[in-house]
């Protein structure tokens, strides 16, 4: 404990002078920045400055990029709250209450809560990362084919559960989304399927043209179709946090914070596993159930505060594998990874001994960055709310332009406009007859991975199905996936036997 506390000291007295200061601001800035857009996610930003950044100090150009790392996931809640376009795939969730709670006059709150929930998890998973990363890290080492599959499968359940009027609207429309994620090349034996000969789908569809074309494409048409424009959706009633907000929010910062980080150690799928589950937790849990968008009401600011909180804990745990195994468990770990070696660093086991000084600075940094995010992002909610004073045929009519824009900056490419469209339609659909989007998502980023686990899985035991229930952790978990299916059910019927 003694030898961690020095090392973090020496990490903050190189953390702090000026000009690593400044490049943590600029990470903080850029990385905010690029989370409101569409379709420029950090994996790209990243990738697009290694060049420019060679010649700066290691340290300072890895500050810059956790920078960019972290505060996109700051950034990305902004949109989805104000327009319910994600600027990332793991803001989705954010999108269904914020966006919500926003047209009831209560974006300020949805934002507020957003703003101190990141800083609040960020500043937890920071203090786990330097204290137990490395054993957490080792830990994740005895998870296999196996037990990610069987993660899966519970985020599969939780998402198709809680979602929705109904299990079974929730299961066609996760259904819908492993459909989805079915398309292209598949990895093992390299057979396409379902692209139906168009070249342009043989990689698969990209995950923000799908996102965006669901939730905010999906969205503006509704509106346009089935909505008369009332003036009083954009009203702004409330613009600061109240006493009830904080007492809903800061329970679900708290649980979100310890949800988030575990999975961050693990290759779990990134931070939509956790938030989506965040979200059925705090649901589950609230006492104010009708409150949450899926239930019809005005939106649940836990559910904003909780998913916000398991993103963003999720996001810094992500370092410590990459840290101390030298194992990316996302595109953007996976962009930082190459930064290291473009320093001729390798991360692993022995980075703590060969540079630790660089690592602890990194570390220390992550501290300074969510003061940077809370002090940077506060402010600007008065001028985001601002916003939704636009009339609401302008509104939309924006989204349905930035939503263009983020789409074709992706390849651009007409045929992800038409994929946009469709999708958008699609979304018009499922929103028309009471389908969730959400589980669509889920579907198309975990199928694939499932797919590969689970053959993986079977492999290695030799085409035995018993390694699901065998395993230690397998079963803990599938004993979770029988409980969220069978309890709420056992309990709505001694509701009324009670009654």
């Amino acid at each position: 404990m003694t030898d961690t506390l020095m090392q973090l000291a020496g990490g903050f007295a190189a953390a702090l002078t000026a000009i690593n200061l400044v490049w943590a601001l600029a990470g903080c800035f850029v990385g905010t920045a690029i989370g409101v857009l569409p379709g420029i996610g950090p994996a790209l930003t990243v990738a697009m400055l290694l060049p420019l950044t060679a010649k700066v100090e290691p340290a300072s150009a890895l500050i810059l990029f956790s920078g960019i790392y972290y505060g996109a996931m700051f950034g990305g809640s902004t949109t989805s709250i104000l327009m319910n376009t994600p600027g990332e795939s793991a803001t989705m969730v954010t999108a269904m209450e914020g966006n919500t709670m926003a047209k009831n006059g209560r974006a300020g709150p949805a934002l507020a809560t957003a703003a101190i929930g990141s800083f609040v998890a960020g500043t937890i998973a920071t203090v786990l990362l330097s204290f137990v990363a490395p054993a957490a890290a080792q830990f994740a080492l005895r998870f296999g084919p196996a037990e990610y599959f069987m993660i899966m499968v519970l985020a599969f359940t939780t998402v198709s559960a809680v979602l929705g009027s109904s299990v079974v609207r929730g299961m066609t429309s996760l259904f819908i989304g492993l459909g989805i994620g079915l398309i292209g090349i598949e990895a093992t034996s390299g057979q396409t399927r379902y692209a139906l000969g168009i070249p342009e789908l043989y990689d698969g569809l990209d995950i923000v043209v799908v996102a965006v074309g669901l939730f905010a494409v999906g969205e503006a048409l509704y509106n346009v179709f089935y909505l008369q424009p009332d003036a009083s959706i954009n009203r702004m009633s409330q613009v600061k946090m109240n006493a009830q907000d904080w007492r809903r929010s800061i329970p679900a910062w708290l649980r979100g914070s310890a949800l988030g980080f575990p999975f961050g150690l693990i290759p779990a799928g990134g931070a939509e596993i956790p938030t989506f589950l965040s979200y059925a937790t705090e649901k589950r849990l609230s006492k104010h159930p009708e409150d949450f968008a899926t239930n019809g009401g005005p939106g649940a600011i836990e559910g904003v505060a909780g998913p916000e909180a398991a993103n963003n804990a999720t996001v810094t745990a992500a370092l410590a594998p990459l840290l101390t195994l030298g194992i990316p468990v996302s595109s953007t770990t996976a962009i930082l990874l190459a930064a290291f070696q473009n320093y001729n660093l390798q991360p692993g086991p022995t980075l703590m001994q060969t540079s630790g000084t660089l690592v602890w600075t990194l570390i220390a940094s992550l501290y300074i960055g969510n003061v940077m995010l809370l002090v940077l992002n506060l402010p600007l909610v008065g001028m985001w709310v601002r916003i939704l004073r636009i009339p609401t045929p302008l509104l939309y009519g924006g989204i349905l332009i930035f939503s263009t824009m983020g789409a074709y900056s992706l390849r651009q490419s007409w045929f992800d406009l038409l994929l946009l469209l469709i999708i958008g339609l699609l979304g018009l659909g499922m929103r028309r007859f009471g389908f969730p989007t959400a589980p669509v998502i889920v579907g198309m980023i975990l199928g694939p991975m499932a797919e590969k686990q689970l053959r993986n899985a079977l492999s290695i035991s030799q085409g035995d199905w018993t390694v699901f229930a065998t395993r230690p952790i397998c079963l803990v978990l599938l004993v979770v996936i029988v409980c969220i299916l069978v309890l709420p059910r056992l309990l709505r019927k001694r509701v009324p036997m009670a009654g």
